[in-house]
């Protein structure tokens, strides 16, 4: 009799299967996309556009910190001139913002 009392326990506590046991994987997922790589997405489209729509005369900030305005453009890099008239070559992909014109010679 004790035999079929724990199998009869054993069946009643089986895990639920199929597609139950998958829903919170599935969920944990969702909520990644939406609060972590959607966002992400959406910056790097952003910053795609901003270095595609670098022009001569732009004021910008790279990555570093540096503030100057672009003389030159190439397919991958800038010049920069800087601020204390020094010049410098950077990559498109440094610049992570383009000031408002005439930003500048207000520092000065």
């Amino acid at each position: 009799m004790i035999g079929l009392a724990y199998a009869q326990e054993a069946a009643a506590a089986a895990p639920p299967g199929g597609f139950v046991q998958f829903l919170p994987l599935i969920l944990f997922v969702v909520v990644i996309w939406f609060l972590m790589i959607r966002p992400q997405m959406r910056r790097a489209k952003e910053h795609k556009q901003l270095v595609g729509s670098l022009q001569k005369g732009d004021e910008v900030v790279t990555q570093g910190g540096i503030a100057g305005r672009i003389t030159k453009v190439g397919e991958a890099y800038v010049s920069l001139e800087m601020l204390s008239g020094a010049e410098a070559l950077m990559q498109r992909d440094a610049v992570v913002l383009v000031l408002p014109k005439g930003t500048l010679k207000a520092v000065l």
